[in-house]
């Protein structure tokens, strides 16, 4: 055989080579790419990235951690069902050197996609989807509606997958408050990948309410979920993804909620596609817990758990998210993250101790900004020419 001669990989049938490279990391699948352009036509071909995607969601455990400073940024992505939760590899964001803001906060994640917006220490309305995994983001384009004086606005966004049109949507709203109350109708918009455009949702369907600008919608069963409030009542506020109509979802009855105390009201996303409330309030010093045992059934919000302190204020837990087994993520002591079994009352360090340790320089009054959220690699974007390549 001559020196010159290329090896040839066309022996074996595409049926084949599509399930061995399907079971491969997904590092040895980019690899793979290389190899020849059979296996590159077949590695970018949206089934195979569809079906490797359904293969790495049952198979493929991770959870994402985000903890950022004013000068640092860090996205680590650790393995959930290991008992010693090893980090499975780190990333970094880099994009063009016109941003304004560097350090991004995570709307949410989505089939390896991860949504990203500059509005941790103030917004510019840009916002990326990012694939870490394939090292491809797209930079959306800015939206439809923005206003000149941020005092007087509020703007929310969240990010999720549409089975009904195979699509990612990003969705945001825009209200106008004075005083804690709101002037009128949100203003919706959404953007889908495949046209890179954002359209406006019919604004006669959104209630006239407030949403939290710091909060992220849950994205469960399919539709976005908001903590929303108008004259003196909160609730859950539900956007369909697949339908784009909003509902409503009663709080628990016997929720204790004071505005004029320092109290704060999250939602989160729990296993089992439900939701979960996060009631704290500083002042009084506690943390309640509850989760809609059924979702979408009022009468099944449960509280089950209670943090106090004897010092308000003082070293009360901050509520971060859920795991896949259900264990609740606590951030404590600053950075300090813990796992807690809500069952068995026994919790778990998860190594992450403080910024030094993580690399993060932090600043005296400065609280870092923390997500924690599921992961799934995926090759979600390889196929897209996107405006925008990382290169770690």
């Amino acid at each position: 055989m001559s020196d010159n001669a290329s090896v040839s990989y066309d022996f074996l049938p595409d049926e084949i080579v599509t399930q061995i490279l399907i079971r491969l990391p997904i590092k040895s699948i980019i690899t793979s790419i290389c190899v020849c352009k059979t296996w590159k036509s077949i590695i970018q071909n949206p089934t195979f990235i569809s079906t490797h995607l359904h293969h790495s969601t049952t198979t493929n455990h991770l959870l994402l951690f985000t903890i950022s400073s004013l000068s640092d940024q860090i996205y680590a992505l650790h393995n959930d069902d290991d008992n010693d939760f090893t980090e499975h590899t780190r990333f970094d964001f880099l994009v063009d050197s016109f941003t304004i803001n560097p350090r991004f906060r995570v709307v949410a994640t989505c089939n390896g996609l991860v949504c990203l917006s500059d509005d941790i220490f103030g917004h510019t309305n840009q916002f990326y989807l990012w694939n870490p995994c394939v090292r491809k983001y797209v930079k959306l384009p800015y939206p439809n509606v923005t206003f000149d004086n941020r005092d007087e606005s509020i703007h929310t966004i969240g990010f999720g997958f549409d089975p009904k049109i195979n699509d990612y949507k990003v969705v945001r709203m825009v209200s106008l408050w004075d005083d804690l109350d709101c002037k009128d109708r949100p203003k919706v918009e959404v953007y889908t990948l495949s046209t890179d455009e954002w359209r406006m949702v019919t604004p006669v369907l959104s209630p006239i309410c407030i949403l939290n600008y710091i909060e992220t919608p849950e994205f469960v069963n399919g539709a976005w979920h908001w903590i929303g409030f108008r004259r003196n009542e909160y609730f859950v506020l539900v956007l369909d993804l697949g339908y784009e109509v909003f509902r409503e979802i009663p709080l628990p009855e016997l929720l204790d909620y004071n505005r004029k105390e320092d109290c704060s009201i999250e939602l989160s996303s729990v296993y089992g596609n439900s939701i979960a409330l996060f009631h704290r309030s500083d002042f009084r010093g506690f943390l309640n817990i509850w989760v809609m045992k059924e979702y979408g059934v009022v009468s099944s919000w449960t509280k089950v758990k209670t943090f106090t302190e004897h010092n308000p204020g003082v070293d009360l837990p901050i509520a971060v998210g859920f795991r896949r087994n259900s264990q609740l993520v606590l951030k404590v002591q600053n950075l300090k993250l813990i796992s807690l079994d809500l069952g068995k009352q026994n919790g778990k360090d998860l190594g992450y101790q403080n910024g030094k340790d993580l690399g993060i320089n932090t600043y005296t009054g400065f609280d870092t900004y923390t997500f924690v959220g599921s992961y799934v690699e995926s090759l979600v974007l390889l196929d897209k020419a996107t405006n925008g390549a990382v290169t770690n």
